[in-house]
């Protein structure tokens, strides 16, 4: 299948990268209605020609073009346009103003005859029309306050007449309004946009303003040719306490009559975007085939995708639910359905989100950069899919951040999918063919599906197979990339049996885990295990303590007792060749016999990686709390958080403590009865907890065996009476003596 890039044409201000911003999508209805906007949204030709007509379009100006004919059924006097910032309010009420100012001949537009033939109208009724830009409008000689203005718009000066006097203070009454209206002598509309805008910036304006509302309000009930029709955000998080406030006054007032209106119908976004983006499409023939082959592919594996997509009802065959989505394939192309429709499943709950004009910044920035990667590494996917967003761009980054309005979320992405050394750009190194970038497209999905983990959206894996699907790649093949990647990764995180997020804390456990791996074991875990054991064994000692010796030398030949403490790398299995090697080292001394070989009690660790692990783990977690301390994991960690890393930290470590007491269980003692000449005592299992200290345990034990006393009883001579000197009944002092050094 042809490469989508090779068969579409983008407009040429996408192409020279002039439509990245939102505001060149943004249209400023007073600098039309003054003539000074681009020629883009100037000129109505021009306007109609990249305007889409979708259902709420041709709804909304339907009704209008009806009341200004005198058609009173299924409208209203009053109509609010309500929808989130750059939701497509100033569009709807520009055409509007295109279509009223010009008449009848405004037929000849571009869509104008469909929408004429859908409101049951011969032609476009001609009108005078008053718009007010609240956030554009200053009061100046003639214009007054906002009623004046509104009233010279649509009757000149006898219209301002009209309102008498007092309209230079006090807002017109009903009546007032009326003979305005009639004045104008033709059906009369009008546009109030920004409203919000104008009562923060003109406060002192705000309670005469509010009473026109309510008066124009009950004005336009009584005619038959007007309409009102306002704009209101809906609920922002950059409003104010003031904004809301007045939002709320000014909708129960003109509610009591007025028409709720949504401006952008999502639903046909694909066909908005495809207008403002691209000046063609190319050949029909190349959009069926792809749109054929991927529709066939989805019900192919329809059990592992999201029902909505390939769902067979009893009203439905399944030949024509085949129809159906590849329809809706070819209504998104150059567009995979996933990449336009998870805007209006996933995005729209977000308060920064900017419906129509943010999505059409984003996208013209999206299809200009990956055309051109495109075209450099000679990428062959036939449809622009959710994994292709350019992430690896740092504007195009901070275009979706601005939108999803979390900026703490470009460390998640340029450490786990696209940033230079990316978990993602690693598991992708080798991947070729239809794998190929396969957990960079993975994780972009997932971004895109998640919202960002903004508002407890998820990305489940049918999403994540359906956003990637396309021939010659199975979705198990999806399933075991997400998995991989969220397994490396610092910031994806699983949700459920089969959900991810990205979101902008990274896993403490899995940073952890990665730390560990990170560790050195010369520089790093060796010295801590040492030091460690030592802390240990020296803390509160009633005796010496050497240690790590290491050979013979290192341990001196004295006559006091002396506790060496051997290597954490050396373990005491009980095999012969170990045995053989710590008695050489009790009986001799390098070159020369020890005198004083009961002297020394040494003290080995078990055998296995107990202690290594507890060590590595602490070491960990104090990395992570320092980092997190640092800010350098890339987010913004409350207190409560910090806590729980603090208290994991010290967990940690209080566990390599207890390890010290658990491992280092075996005594090893000097012992002329055994064979080899050692004897070994288990100490069994000790905790870091107990009162006493590690090297009073050992002193302890050997007590409690009765190798060790403070002083010598009579009973303890006679049970170590030497054999040989039993029938002469004598011990000389030396020998005795000895026996005890020995």
């Amino acid at each position: 299948m042809e490469p989508w890039y090779k068969v579409v044409t983008l407009r040429k201000e996408v192409r020279e990268g002039r439509s990245f911003n939102p505001d060149e999508f943004a249209i400023h209805l007073e600098q039309v209605v003054a003539g000074r906007a681009p020629t883009d949204y100037q000129d109505p030709q021009q306007f109609f020609d990249r305007t889409c007509f979708t259902r709420a379009l041709v709804e909304h100006a339907g009704m209008v073009l009806r009341r200004l004919e005198g058609k009173t059924e299924n409208t209203a006097p009053v109509m609010t346009l309500v929808t989130q910032f750059g939701g497509g309010k100033t569009h709807t009420l520009t055409a509007l103003y295109h279509l009223a100012k010009a008449g009848p001949s405004a037929g000849e537009y571009p869509g104008v005859a469909g929408l004429l033939e859908q409101a049951g109208l011969p032609e476009v009724p001609k009108a005078r029309v008053a718009v007010f830009v609240g956030n554009a409008w200053d009061p100046q000689e003639g214009s007054e306050t906002p009623w004046i203005d509104i009233a010279r718009q649509l009757a000149g000066a006898p219209g301002v007449a009209f309102l008498g006097k007092a309209a230079a203070s006090t807002p017109p009454g009903t009546e007032a309004l009326g003979r305005v209206f009639d004045a104008a002598e033709s059906p009369v509309l009008v546009l109030l946009d920004e409203v919000l805008n104008f009562l923060n910036s003109h406060r002192n304006l705000a309670e005469p303003f509010y009473a026109f509302l309510q008066n124009l309000t009950v004005a336009m009930t009584g005619t038959e040719r007007g309409v009102a029709m306002i704009s209101l955000p809906r609920s922002q998080v950059e409003m104010t306490d003031w904004d809301h406030t007045w939002q709320e006054r000014i909708t129960k007032v003109v509610k009591r009559v007025a028409k709720d209106l949504i401006a952008n119908d999502e639903a046909e976004i694909g066909e908005v975007v495809r207008r403002r983006l691209f000046e063609a499409l190319g050949s029909e023939r190349v959009r069926k085939n792809v749109s054929r082959a991927h529709a066939e592919w989805c019900f192919e594996r329809r059990a592992q995708l999201p029902p909505e997509w390939t769902a067979v009802d009893t009203a439905t065959t399944e030949k024509k639910a085949r129809e159906r989505l590849q329809e809706r394939f070819e209504a998104c192309y150059p567009f995979h359905p996933a990449t336009l429709s998870v805007f209006q499943r996933k995005w729209q709950a977000l308060p920064q989100y900017q419906q129509t004009r943010g999505t059409l910044a984003m996208l013209a920035q999206w299809v200009a950069i990956a055309s051109q990667e495109s075209f450099r590494k000679a990428r062959t996917e036939p449809l622009i899919m959710l994994g292709s967003a350019p992430l690896f761009d740092a504007g195009f980054r901070s275009v979706v951040l601005g939108q999803i309005g979390e900026s703490r979320l470009m460390t998640a992405i340029e450490t786990d999918i696209a940033g230079e050394q990316a978990h993602a750009r690693a598991l992708d190194a080798d991947t070729k063919g239809p794998l190929r970038d396969i957990h960079r497209r993975v994780g972009t999905t997932i971004l895109f599906e998640s919202s960002g983990g903004q508002v407890d959206k998820v990305a489940h894996l049918p999403e994540v197979r359906f956003a990637l699907g396309e021939p010659g790649l199975d979705t198990t093949s999806v399933d075991t990339s997400a998995a991989t990647l969220e397994g490396r990764a610092f910031f994806i995180q699983r949700v459920g049996s089969d959900g991810y997020k990205v979101y902008h804390k990274a896993k403490i456990d899995k940073a952890v885990n990665d730390r560990r791996a990170s560790l050195d074991d010369e520089t790093e875990i060796k010295p801590a295990m040492q030091t460690l054991v030592k802390q240990e064994f020296e803390r509160g000692a009633s005796i010496p303590v050497i240690p790590f010796p290491p050979d013979a030398t290192a341990v001196p030949d004295l006559p006091r007792l002396t506790l060496v403490v051997l290597d954490p790398d050396l373990e005491w299995t009980g095999e012969p060749a170990v045995r053989a090697h710590l008695a050489e080292w009790t009986q001799r001394r390098g070159e020369a016999n020890r005198m004083y070989p009961g002297a020394i009690v040494w003290c080995a660790r078990k055998p296995g990686r107990h202690l290594r692990n507890k060590v590595e783990l602490s070491l960990a977690w104090k990395r992570i709390e320092r980092e997190v301390a640092e800010g350098l994991l890339g987010a913004e960690y409350d207190r409560a958080d910090k806590n729980e890393i603090r208290v994991k930290a010290a967990e940690a470590a209080d566990a390599a403590r207890d390890e010290v007491w658990a491992g280092y269980r075996f005594v090893v003692i000097a012992d002329a009865q055994e064979a080899d000449g050692v004897k070994v005592l288990d100490l069994g299992a000790g905790h870091a907890s107990a009162s006493e200290t590690l090297c009073g345990r050992v002193v302890s034990a050997l007590r409690a065996a009765g190798l060790l006393s403070e002083s010598v009883g009579a009973s303890y001579i006679e049970r170590n009476w030497p054999p040989a000197l039993k029938d002469s009944g004598a011990w000389p002092l030396s020998g005795l003596r000895q026996s005890f050094l020995n």
